[in-house]
């Protein structure tokens, strides 16, 4: 077993042990991939200020997202096809940071369903939609994340359009998939992701048996890709927050007069986000687009962060510039993929470390006193 001392470290081993077309479906942006690397590189660029010979005896990381309880500003996002970096690997998700206690957000896409992950964990769990044009369906979906007890809907906003992500249509990662000779051989290479696959969920676990006459992976991924709607707008969120009764959470938010609108909704908290860099290329990095919607809304809703996290030390960023909260999703499937529930626990275990030895060195002792301070004026 390699020691693992970083976020990067369990992302060269992801890329090792998962076949090539999973891992860069996990790993890839949109077009150019210029907003995704963006995300990374401006976090870097913000630079922390050192401070010494102050009192940081008893630190803490725990904090409040939504008013629920987490040992430090960070929830797992949802991502889709989870499942297809380990086997089960959303049940295996969601247990690793139930026992870390962070929130778990499941996918609409996922490969474990709603009922599965409700059936390893004993707490409440986050399920993310996406509005499809059958709302019929969507009113399903939010009946059972319901009867799952799920504390909290997250509705993504910038998905109605898919955008292209070259890497996937050359690994014949379409609709419907297409087996490649390629993948065939890189699939032979990884004989213990495979057995592994054997005895895991292999479709989609929310939409199997939910869909009329759409039941293998390929009529599914057919049937999605049909079902995304462009027509989406703010009167259904405002039914999907009828129809749900519960914290709501608007995740796609990258400009401030959509935060000013998301506010004025109702919602619970927004996240800032550009979707990993996977929609719209040559937008703004999630981070750049931070500290304006913090200002402009971050007294009237709760504002988290997501993009580009890949240590203790970026959610520390996020957090200084106003950030209430944090979801992590590439560094999460990098985890699941090196070494399933164990990495997943191992790069919770790393995140808290980082804010913890750097909350220190920036001469703070607690996450919620944590502000611009900590940074170098630019």
């Amino acid at each position: 077993m390699p020691v693992i001392t970083c976020i990067e470290d369990l992302r060269v081993l992801a890329q090792k042990r998962v076949p090539k077309a999973f891992y860069d479906y996990a790993d890839s942006g949109s077009y150019t991939e210029g907003t995704y690397r963006a995300n990374s590189d401006d976090l870097a660029a913000l630079k922390l200020r050192q401070r010494v010979a102050i009192n940081v005896d008893q630190r803490s990381t725990a904090t409040t997202m939504i008013g629920e309880k987490v040992t430090m500003p960070v929830a797992i996002a949802p991502t889709g096809l989870t499942g297809m970096q380990w086997a089960n690997g959303e049940m295996l998700g969601a247990i690793a940071a139930e026992k870390f206690g962070v929130p778990f957000t499941l996918s609409t896409m996922s490969i474990c369903s709603i009922e599965d992950v409700a059936s390893v964990t004993t707490k409440p769990f986050w399920f993310q939609l996406y509005v499809m044009r059958d709302r019929g369906f969507v009113k399903s979906l939010i009946e059972r994340a319901k009867a799952a007890k799920c504390s909290a809907l997250v509705l993504t906003l910038d998905l109605q359009i898919l955008g292209q992500r070259h890497k996937d249509l050359k690994n014949g990662m379409s609709v419907p998939p297409k087996l490649t000779l390629a993948n065939i051989i890189d699939l032979a290479s990884k004989p213990a992701w495979a057995l592994r696959a054997l005895s895991g969920r292999k479709t989609f676990g929310n939409l199997a048996g939910h869909v009329k006459g759409a039941d293998g992976i390929l009529t599914l991924s057919k049937w999605t890709a049909s079902q995304f709607d462009p027509t989406l707008s703010w009167d259904d969120i405002a039914w999907i927050k009828e129809q749900w009764g519960g914290k709501l959470i608007l995740k796609g938010i990258l400009d401030v007069e959509d935060a000013k609108i998301a506010a004025a909704s109702g919602a619970d908290a927004i996240v800032v986000s550009n979707h990993g860099g996977r929609q719209l290329d040559g937008a703004v990095s999630s981070i750049s687009a931070l500290p304006a919607i913090v200002e402009a809304v971050g007294d009237q809703i709760e504002v988290w962060f997501d993009g580009g996290i890949r240590s203790g030390q970026d959610v520390l960023k996020a957090v200084a510039l106003g950030a209430k909260g944090t979801m992590i999703g590439r560094a999460f499937l990098y985890s699941l993929g090196a070494m399933g529930e164990a990495g997943v626990t191992k790069m919770l275990e790393i995140m808290r470390q980082e804010l913890d030895v750097s909350m220190a060195l920036t001469g703070t002792k607690d996450i919620k006193d944590v502000g611009p301070q900590i940074l170098m004026r630019r």
